[in-house]
Order: C-alpha cells, then structure tokens, then sequence
C-alpha cells in the first residue's frame, strides 16, 4: 500500500511539472521584415514560372541522341541536392541547342516522374 501512495504521489508531481512546463511560453520575437529587392523597379528577373531558383553551372557534355545534357552544378536547393556532376534529361530538347559543353550556364532541374530534368537553361556571358 505504501508502494502505492508513492507512486501516485510521484504521478501527480509529474503532472503538476507537464502542465508548468506547457504553461511557460517563449517570449515573442519579432519578424524581420523581408528585405528589398536589389532588383530595379520594373526589371525583369531571372525566375522560371514554377518559382524554383535558377543554379549556376558549367556544360560539361550535351547528347542530343539520347536529350540529355550533363552538367557539373552548384546546390539545387529545390531538389535538396548538393553541388556535382550529373547528367539530366530536358523537358524540351530545343535547348540542346542552345549551349556547348565548357559554357557557363544558369538553370532550373526539377523532379518528373522520377527523373531528374531541366526544365529551364540559358547561356551566362
């Protein structure tokens, strides 16, 4: 019986501790207000549709063959991929067209149907 009343004595200051600790709440931070753009009034930016950043890299190989293009890349934050080498396909192979491997290239990859495509690319002077 003794055993009893300590536990529930030890159950009921576990409660009691839960509910101070849910009580507690964090003082409020304020929001950072977001930051101007750098980009002029009524410039256009570089901004596929789908919203995805477009990411730098460097044409290593284009097989129009096959429409697939390999190209050695800095992080693809909408992918959650870190910076490498490796061949995509393309949503339109017309812009196998437009780049050589050694170009600088800006670009937008997505994931479709499972396979990892460009969807958007144009040369960097």
């Amino acid at each position: 019986m003794l055993n009893f009343r300590i536990a529930l004595a030890a159950l009921a200051v576990g409660f009691a501790l839960i509910g101070m600790a849910q009580a507690q709440t964090p003082e409020a931070s304020p929001t950072p207000a977001p930051a101007e753009s750098a980009v002029p009034a009524g410039a256009a930016q570089a901004q596929p549709a789908s919203g995805a950043e477009m990411t730098e890299g460097e044409v290593r190989k284009v097989d129009k063959d096959n429409k697939k293009i390999t190209i050695k890349h800095g992080p693809l934050k909408n992918l959650d991929m870190p910076g490498m080498t490796m061949v995509f396909g393309v949503k339109d192979d017309t812009v196998l067209d437009k780049v050589q491997p050694g170009e600088k290239v800006q670009f937008q990859a997505e994931k479709i149907d499972g396979k990892f495509v460009v969807t958007a690319i144009e040369a960097l002077p």
